[in-house]
């Protein structure tokens, strides 16, 4: 086991479903986080959603963090899409914005920025896309971290631009053997038992590793891990990760900056 001392920041996206602002289910996901990633209008979120999930965030010592994706309500973000990447970056830089105009009015402060659904899973291979990500966020504030999956271009491209970023793992999703995410249209590309998403999530913090669909290990070095809001059984997920860690020895703390 890694020292003790070790820190791991637990991302969440939020803002996405009113109905969960409602029923209680993102205050409940707040209570095992350190980060929110918040829907800002492309693929969900409006300024009632914004304000709502940034005051829960506030209360309980979550980070705030812009969640753009694609403008593309009917498929959640997640279908891909042929964009020009000035029209991506104008995109990115409207919903940060739109995020940042919000957080301001709340006293709050968005600290760090992270696509969504499949803006994130093209950018990690498209270096364009990448690229556009940042134009984007820059033309807003370069003072943020972006977050991209560990290992991949879109980090990379990340720096390349001056930003601070944080390579990203995830506690309830599954793994291809060259350490992208399974595609969602497989039936096991989503975690839903807590106790296997936090054994995961401990493999990635204490032996830098993930067990991919085929059985294999890949290696993978996260700054933050993230349970997906809209998983089902979310809230109990995020519980039993962040009980494993924090058992484990592992601190939660939110990522550098802050």
């Amino acid at each position: 086991m890694r020292s003790p001392e070790l820190e791991i920041d637990l991302n969440c996206d939020m803002g996405e479903m009113p109905e969960a602002i409602a029923d209680g289910t993102q205050e409940a996901l707040m209570r095992s986080i350190t980060s929110a990633n918040i829907a800002c209008g492309g693929h969900a979120g409006d300024e009632q959603t914004m304000r709502l999930t940034i005051e829960q965030a506030r209360r309980y010592g979550v980070a705030v963090g812009a969640h753009p994706g694609y403008a593309d309500r009917e498929n959640f973000g997640r279908l891909e899409l042929k964009m020009p990447v000035a029209d991506v970056a104008n995109s990115v830089y409207e919903q940060v914005w739109a995020l940042a105009q919000v957080a301001e009015s709340c006293g709050a402060q968005v600290v760090h920025v992270k696509p969504h659904g499949a803006l994130y899973n093209q950018a990690v291979k498209n270096r364009e896309l990448a690229g556009a990500i940042a134009d984007g966020v820059a033309r807003w504030n370069r003072d943020v971290v972006l977050v991209g999956l560990a290992g991949s271009l879109m980090l990379e491209v990340f720096r390349e631009q001056g930003f601070a970023v944080a390579a990203e793992a995830f506690a309830d999703r599954r793994y291809e053997p060259d350490g992208t995410l399974r595609s969602r249209k497989f039936e096991d590309a989503l975690i839903r038992d807590p106790e296997s998403a936090a054994r995961q999530a401990l493999g990635m913090v204490e032996r830098g590793v993930v067990r991919a669909s085929d059985g294999s290990d890949v290696a993978v070095a996260p700054q933050t891990i993230c349970i997906h809001g809209d998983t089902p059984g979310a809230p109990a997920i995020a519980a039993e990760v962040a009980r494993v860690l924090r058992e484990s020895g592992v601190i939660l703390a939110g990522l550098p900056g802050s």
